[in-house]
């Protein structure tokens, strides 16, 4: 072989490693940075958003305007007998969405009925049911003995709650949601149309609800306690003062000195959406997608699901010590399948309830 052979035998990074050619103590470790962009890149990425709140907050305007996209349908209702639900209702939406070759499947899940009823007690039910679900079909798979090489990923990464622009305390509804579903789900609070408060109201609505909040002892994203480190426990905070987001969506396009800009068009002038001075939506959608991605699907997955899983597997090992399986009788064969989660228990369905009450 050639020493231009071997050359080109042993170095087959590409270009870029001209600069380490005469470095002998270069090893190449840096590489798996760029190894695993490239599988990312094949692989895609999945976010599963959930979005709730009663109806009229804007809740599908926004999901459009952070994903640029028609990425959720507005209610269609034509009789008025069936505008409001009579029920709460679980809808989920996935787009494919590729920007700069960047794929990723989004799934928005919305929850039409939430709130609009005279009568709101347990409300929230449904929407846990629906969470739980998704952490138990997640688990099927994963228990599995010819496991899929990538299990599908329906769990409930980040619930966005809406939160009326009303400008003076939290609902007892809106306490008693977040309480309950900050166990199980990262909780993102938005205050909707917030363009409907003067910039004083919004700081003084903003105050108030982190006060209750704190009082409540409820911990929506980001949560103090994972915080992995100093630089993660500064940039936190600085997201935790601003919570909850006050927002304002809009597909409307405009023209402000000569860009065009999504935002509200009034009589005294244009609310424009991105800019940080008019509403927080840029902050929003920083949190979301820019800087805390990742971060809102680790925790899912190794604090939510996690949580939920030991909790099944427990459930499991006391049933199956309850009641063991019979032993075969010396000299005959005999098969047996057993299912880890088949539960005969009328309780064992209700073991939210027994795990929120222990909060």
């Amino acid at each position: 072989m050639s020493d231009s052979a071997k050359s080109h035998h042993l170095n087959p990074h590409g270009k870029g490693d001209k600069t380490h050619a005469s470095d002998f103590s270069y090893v190449g470790i840096d590489a798996i940075l760029e190894q695993m962009r490239r599988k990312a890149m094949k692989q895609g990425f999945e976010l599963n958003i959930m979005v709730v709140g009663q109806s009229g907050l804007g809740k599908s305007t926004l999901m459009n305007t952070l994903f640029k996209s028609k990425v959720s349908r507005k209610s269609v209702l034509p009789d008025p007998e069936e505008r409001i639900p009579k029920t709460i209702e679980i809808k989920s939406i996935s787009h494919d969405i590729e920007e700069k070759g960047v794929r990723m499947k989004l799934t928005v899940i919305d929850t039409p009925g939430f709130g609009d009823q005279i009568n709101n007690e347990n409300c929230w039910q449904p929407i846990m049911k629906f969470i739980n679900d998704q952490y138990e079909a997640y688990l099927q798979e994963e228990i599995n003995i010819n496991r899929k090489k990538r299990i599908p990923d329906s769990r409930v990464h980040c619930c966005i709650y809406f939160i009326p622009p009303t400008g003076h305390c939290l609902r007892p509804l809106d306490l008693e949601f977040m309480r309950r579903l900050s166990k199980v789900v990262n909780i993102v609070p938005v205050i909707a149309k917030a363009d409907t408060l003067t910039l004083e109201e919004r700081d003084h609505f903003k105050q108030t609800i982190r006060e209750e909040l704190r009082a409540n002892g409820i911990d929506v994203y980001p949560q103090k306690e994972f915080d992995e480190d100093s630089d993660d426990r500064m940039i936190n905070d600085k997201i935790r003062e601003m919570i909850p987001f006050a927002v304002v969506g809009s597909d409307q396009e405009y023209q402000v000195n000569g860009k065009r800009i999504l935002g509200r068009k009034t009589k005294w002038g244009t609310i424009e959406v991105e800019n940080i001075g008019h509403c927080e939506f840029a902050y929003l959608r920083d949190l979301l997608i820019r800087t805390h991605m990742q971060n809102i699907k680790d925790i899912t997955g190794s604090i939510h699901y996690e949580t939920y899983r030991v909790r099944r597997l427990n459930e499991s090992n006391i049933l199956f010590t309850a009641h063991p399986p019979e032993h075969p009788t010396p000299g005959t064969k005999q098969s047996q399948t057993y299912n880890l989660f088949t539960c005969t228990n009328p309780h064992c369905g209700d073991w939210e309830e027994d795990l929120n009450s222990n909060f």
